[in-house]
């Protein structure tokens, strides 16, 4: 017996239905009045913070919203209304859908975000069914408590999550904050941050804003120490006005704001109490910070941790004169805070490649010799203070840092600044030309491309300083260098974390410009390629070079630019066109199989063949385009008749059109693609036609009971199910019944009751000609059906008719042999649902998020509205079809449905799937290559249909091949490994290790213009007239620096592994903690930026090498003038005598004939390349005659044995490095009067020094102790030395 078939349902009335409910309209209401809340708390500091008052708290607005809602429950009960379960209230998978709609949100400058704590939002995901954990399978709503950020935060109340989205926490909008607030009750530790703007109309959220010490000026006696309760902290956001600043760090310690007061910025530190005696402000470098100003926090350069002092007049005058406030250097002996991880086990470390330690092998620091040349007195080891390199003064208790060894202080999220700074700081001939002076007579600052001149001045003061002879500082923060870059490249404003790659191509950007030997550029015609052999090519290169060079010439361009050629082939006429272009760094994409991995739920139109469960593997590139064209292969369906849909919360959420890349997917959404028997239009150059059919979603929804008329609160469905697409033609738009007709043959796919759904009538003879076809191809003739009434009883109907709304229809099977002639379809079954009409579903959706209904629209109102013979249908339509609970329960069974077809998805696992896992196997097992990357940069690819290039053959645009090769090489090749995805929304990072060699990079091979320079030399061209030089030289290059990256895209740590030329010692660079290491360290997977150095018989550079060497001899002259005036030669000047150039210049060699060999070259080189190390045996009285290390008075240069001295750092087990990027160190400076030397150009004039690599003897130290020596005590026998 068949399965009994159910009555017609009691006819529901439609009723207007309105899309939210009243917890909802609550919600949006609460959104404008929370807009001005929050102008942060403290929750970033200690317990003993003081929080910012706030303009409104939303947890009152919810508050107030849970008055109303009683108001309205109270009024309902009296009416005797069940107020138990409103139709309003929603339920758990309307609430994901808010959420998931809200946080789909734009961020817009000035709106305020929160922080929630990933582990309470995965608790809430679970317990709402969006992930599974099999350990907290009981885990209900009821069960997830109000939102905690408590595990965010230390027993002292600092915040020390990094704040990685997706890993430490996520982002929410504050509308949806305030509704989870309103679910689940009050938050604890809430963390609101604002989102400020960037350059290009970008935008970003404040992970970080400053936090601010605040204490109190008080007159405690002449020799008082800070005392009082602990201080208080502020945090403001750097866009903030100085004004509103003012108003918090007042609100911070009293609430008498009309009170006169004025503020004090000090110099940072660690206080005790909050009380700050007036007898220290000028000792703690104190200055009146102005109030009236439209400058906001960012332009006045306060960072995090920066502490002020309020002074409050008290009987009617202020406690201190400000003009008897003279300022003095700060406290030598600062204390210092441990670093936030130890160094074996910090989570950085961790994140590094296994394989390789980047701490393994570290040699401690081995002192070097106080002595000047000549002296046999070598120095002790000792262990001296970690991440320092050590020196010796006589006469001075602070020891000299090794030059290039000055680590750069984190200002919180500027670690990427840092570590290419490091980077660029340690390339020999760019330092070489700014320690010279030289790029002080090559500014230029009326080039309107450039920055006034100001970057390469800030840019060439800090070289100063990491080269400095004379530096006791381990630290400085480059706040200076910050100010200038951020003023003229606002997106590196603020603190907040960067790409170290964007900073460095702004910087030789920056660089090239303000240095630019060109002060009026012409206009210069892009030359174009007219065909020919290789001498065409070449001459062709190099009037693009020279076309190039009329406008660019500059230090960068010497060093760091080169050419290459972009050969473009059009696939209909074969036109090629070949261009050159400067580069000034190389992208390498990363071969490795970035490939999209998802299972597409395939929908055939035919009901007949099941619906199918297709995994996919495809590259995260590829648009749904790419991913139908797929499916039309492997399914024998045409992709232009594929509609792909995201399905959230029982309804169709997402229009997945042509132009949306796969990439931009999650793993858990579902995406769905049908079959049409029409083009699904989803391409956007599709042009509409008058006789399209309307492809309309459909929704399965409970019934809904009506609204009382009092009710104030709206009424919502309840979707179930699945939804799915049916297609309308004209005709069929006409009628009501013809549509419902048309959604039946569409439901039959989604049960197992399918042929309950129509008609069916007996003894028809199926010779009359005169049936009406209906084309049910699956449906089978039954023996006999029942009945459910509305009562419940079920009675058996054998050999009737039973009469529908088409009693004249029949089918006509084109294939009888199953078919019992005595059973046949007249009609599809009335009653069913209800098929109610919505608007507003524009792409198949309404609202943009599931729990919407879109708009109501009435049968009888849209006929009434319509021409007569015009269809009911229009643009954005959608049907919800409404079942009552026996026609849910037969059809699709209760819950679980196990009448549905719901999840009876069919495996279909295609032969390209399975051969594609097998390649993905095989290469990564194999592992990647720099050759890899370069191999993959210059592989032939077609343009994508968005990125045409226009024929001027064809006179059309044409989607033509291209092809990168190299054709000219820089003397420094900086390589970027393009790890980071460039998806609209997916933060995706390339983890691969990718092995590059240290020494012996070759890429004579690669390079076009030795490969054509080579041919034409062989066939007796002159290749000189066309710029190609050296061809027989090979074009070899070697490691001198590494910026890695750990860490996420949405946060991580940058670091920096760099020679230093002058040791030719290889160390680590982790902000301001420097540590000694080895190449080998530096190749691991993290590895971002390399840059790498030509091998040469001659000085790289060309025309800038040129001036560095004049400006060489020109000083080399000027100190033998003043030489000559002495009467008697001298001994070098001792350290503890004045007067020595505070930088080093690299002069002039001697003349020899003999050269001497280069570093890592078995040729010799020229005299004016870099000199081999020197020995440290003593030299004769004629050596010390001709010696230029030794100068007389004044002019004398430190006898540093610059390469023989073997310096060991001690164990770094002994300091921890902390690898937070967001950790803010002090400045630890020397006294201003040695930093005034900083703020000033070096004179070329006055630096002198005849050895190459001749660096000028230290000058008198500050007698201060170091900041370190309190934490780092030698012994007593270590401080013995032999002067």
């Amino acid at each position: 017996m068949s399965l009994p078939s159910p009555a017609a349902s009691p006819s529901l009335k439609p009723t207007e239905l309105i899309p939210a409910g009243r917890k909802r309209q609550r919600s949006r209401s609460m959104q404008s009045d929370s807009s001005s809340s929050i102008k942060r708390s403290a929750s970033e500091g200690p317990t003993s913070a003081t929080p910012v008052p706030t303009m409104t708290d939303p947890i009152s607005s919810v508050d107030s919203a849970r008055e109303h809602e009683i108001e309205i429950d109270a009024y309902m009960a009296e009416q005797g209304e069940d107020i138990t379960a409103q139709p309003g209230s929603l339920t758990i998978e309307e609430k994901v859908a808010r959420i998931k709609y809200l946080r789909d949100t734009p961020m817009v400058a000035g709106d305020t975000w929160y922080i929630i704590s990933r582990q309470w939002f995965r608790t809430w995901e679970i317990a709402c069914g969006i992930l599974s954990d099999k350990s907290l399978e009981s885990l209900q709503e009821k069960d997830i408590g109000p939102p905690d950020n408590s595990s965010l935060f230390d027993s002292q109340g600092n915040l020390t999550s990094l704040l990685v989205e997706h890993i430490d926490v996520e982002f929410l909008p504050e509308a949806a904050w305030i509704e989870l607030v309103a679910w689940y009750g009050q938050a604890i530790n809430p963390l609101p941050r604002s989102v400020i703007s960037k350059a290009f109309l970008q935008t970003t959220l404040e992970l970080r804003p400053p936090r601010l010490k605040v204490l109190v000026l008080k007159d405690l006696g002449p020799d008082a120490d800070i005392a009082g309760p602990p201080h208080s902290y502020v945090t403001v956001s750097i866009k903030d006005p100085m004004k509103i600043l003012f108003k918090a760090l007042v609100s911070a310690v009293t609430a008498r704001s009309n009170v006169p007061h004025r503020i004090w910025k000090i110099e940072p530190g660690e206080f005790l109490g909050s009380h700050f005696p007036v007898s220290k402000l000028a000792s703690w470098g104190a200055e009146l910070v102005s109030e009236g100003t439209d400058k906001t926090v960012e332009d006045n350069m306060i960072e995090s941790e920066d502490p002020f002092v309020i002074e409050f007049q008290e009987n009617g005058a202020w406690i201190v004169d400000a003009s008897q406030v003279v300022q003095a250097p700060p406290p030598s002996a600062v204390h210092v805070p441990p670093p936030l991880f130890s160094n074996d086990n910090d989570f950085f470390s961790r994140l590094s490649n296994p394989r390789i330690s980047a701490y393994q092998n570290t040699k401690p620091l081995r002192t070097p010799s106080p002595s000047r040349r000549g002296s046999s007195s070598k120095a002790k080891e000792s262990s001296v203070a970690p991440f320092k390199s050590s020196g010796f003064s006589k006469g001075s208790s602070k020891i000299i840092q090794e030059p290039g060894t000055l680590g750069l202080g984190n200002m919180g999220n500027t670690c990427f600044m840092n570590s290419a700074l490091q980077c660029l700081a340690h390339t020999k001939e760019l330092t070489d030309y700014f320690l010279s002076g030289v790029y002080q007579e090559e500014l230029n600052p009326d080039n309107p491309l450039g920055m006034n001149g100001a970057i390469a001045e800030a840019f060439g003061l800090l070289l100063h300083r990491i080269w400095a002879r004379d530096s006791t500082s381990t630290s400085y923060s480059p706040r200076e260098f910050k100010s200038q870059l951020q003023k003229f490249a606002p997106q590196f404003s603020g603190y907040q974390q960067h790409d170290s790659q964007e900073l460095v191509a702004f910087l030789l950007d920056g660089l090239h410009e303000d240095l630019n030997r060109v002060l009026k550029k012409p206009y210069v015609e892009k030359p174009d390629w007219q065909g020919g052999d290789d001498l065409e090519l070449a001459k062709l290169a190099q009037t693009s070079w020279d076309g190039y060079m009329k406008r660019n010439d500059s230090v960068i361009v010497d060093l760091f630019q080169g050419q290459y050629q972009s050969t473009l082939v059009c696939p209909e006429c074969e036109k090629v066109s070949i261009t050159f272009d400067p580069f000034m760094y190389l992208t390498l994409p990363l071969p490795v199989n970035r490939k999209w991995w998802h299972v597409i739920h395939y929908v055939p139109w035919d009901p007949s063949v099941p619906h199918r469960r297709v995994p996919v593997e495809i590259s995260r590139d590829s648009t749904f385009k790419d991913l139908k064209n797929l499916l039309g292969r492997w399914m024998g369906a045409r992709p232009k008749r594929l509609l792909t849909l995201e399905v959230f919360n029982h309804r169709f959420y997402k229009n997945l059109d042509d132009s949306i890349l796969c990439g931009d997917m999650v793993d858990n959404d579902q995406i769905y693609c049908f079959e049409l028997p029409c083009n699904s239009r989803q391409s956007r150059s599709y042009k509409p036609k008058d006789n399209d059919p309307f492809i309309l979603p459909v929704i399965l929804t409970d019934g809904v009971p009506p609204r009382p008329a009092y009710a104030n609160y709206s009424r919502s469905t309840n979707p179930f199910g699945r939804p799915f697409i049916v297609v309308i033609d004209r005709d069929q738009a006409g009628s009501v019944e013809a549509m419902y007709d048309a959604v039946i043959e569409r439901l039959r796919r989604w049960t197992v009751h399918e042929r309950e759904l129509y008609t069916w009538q007996t003894d028809l003879s199926p010779n009359d000609g005169d049936a009406i076809t209906i084309p049910i191809s699956t449906v089978s003739p039954i023996d006999s059906m029942a009945e459910i009434k509305e009562n419940g009883d079920v009675s058996e109907v054998d050999g009737m008719v039973i009469e529908g709304d088409i009693a004249d229809q029949r089918i006509l099977g084109d294939d009888d042999s199953d078919m019992d002639l005595g059973v046949f379809i007249t009609g599809t079954k009335q009653g069913v649902f209800n098929l109610r009409l919505y608007s507003g579903y524009k792409d198949y959706t309404a609202g943009g998020y599931g729990s919407s209904n879109g708009r109501p629209e009435q049968w009888e109102t849209r006929i009434e509205d319509t021409e007569s013979g015009a269809p009911l249908l229009k643009e954005g339509d959608a049907f919800l079809c409404e079942f009552d609970e026996n026609m849910k329960t037969f059809y699709f069974g209760s819950s679980p449905y196990e009448s549905s077809r719901w999840d009876e998805w069919v495996p279909y696992l295609h032969l390209e799937y399975l051969k594609a896992k097998e390649v993905a196997a095989a290469q990564k097992s194999k592992g990647i290559t720099l050759d890899d990357c370069l191999a993959e940069f210059t592989k032939e690819e077609q343009l994508g249909e968005d990125d045409l290039w226009y024929c001027p053959r064809c006179k059309k645009h044409q989607q033509a091949t291209k092809k990168f090769d190299l054709w000219k090489v820089p003397d420094i090749l900086a390589v970027h490994l393009k790890r980071f995805s460039s998806s609209r929304t997916l933060r995706d990072k390339i983890d691969t290790f990718v092995d590059f060699p240290i020494e012996g990079l070759d890429l004579t091979a690669l390079v076009g213009e030795r490969r054509v320079g080579t041919r034409l030399a062989q066939s007796g061209a002159d290749i000189n007239e066309l710029g190609i030089k050296d061809v027989e030289e090979p074009l070899i290059y070697d490691l001198y620096a590494v910026d890695e990256h750990l860490g996420g895209l949405g946060g991580g740590h940058y670091r920096a592994y760099a020679l230093n030329h002058v040791t030719e010692q290889w160390y680590h660079f982790d902000d301001s903690y420097v540590t000694q290491s080895d190449a080998s360290h530096a190749v691991n997977s993290n590895a971002y930026l390399l840059f790498y150095k030509r091998r040469s018989n001659t000085p790289l550079g060309g025309k800038t090498n040129e001036k560095i060497e004049e400006a060489g001899r020109k000083a080399a002259a000027e100190a033998e003038e003043e030489n000559a005036a002495e009467p008697e030669a001298q001994l070098p000047t001792p350290p503890s005598e004045s007067g020595a150039t505070p930088f080093p210049f690299p002069s002039t060699q001697q003349p020899s004939n003999a050269g001497y060999l280069t570093p890592r070259s078995n040729t010799r080189s020229t005299p004016t390349s870099s000199p081999p190390p020197l020995d440290d045996g003593d030299p004769t009285a004629l050596e010390a005659q001709s010696d230029d290390l030794i100068a007389e008075d004044a002019l004398a240069l430190c006898p540093l044995e610059l390469a023989s001295h073997q310096f060991d750092f001690p164990d770094p087990s002994a300091r921890a490095s902390p690898t937070s990027s967001v950790e803010v160190e002090p400045d630890y400076d020397d006294d201003p009067a040695r930093s005034s030397l900083f703020r000033s150009h070096a004179d070329i004039d006055s630096l002198v020094g005849s050895g190459q690599n001749g660096l000028p003897s230290p000058a008198v130290s500050d007698p201060d102790m170091n900041p370190f020596s309190d934490m780092n005590l030698q012994k007593s026998a270590d401080d013995s030395m032999d002067v």
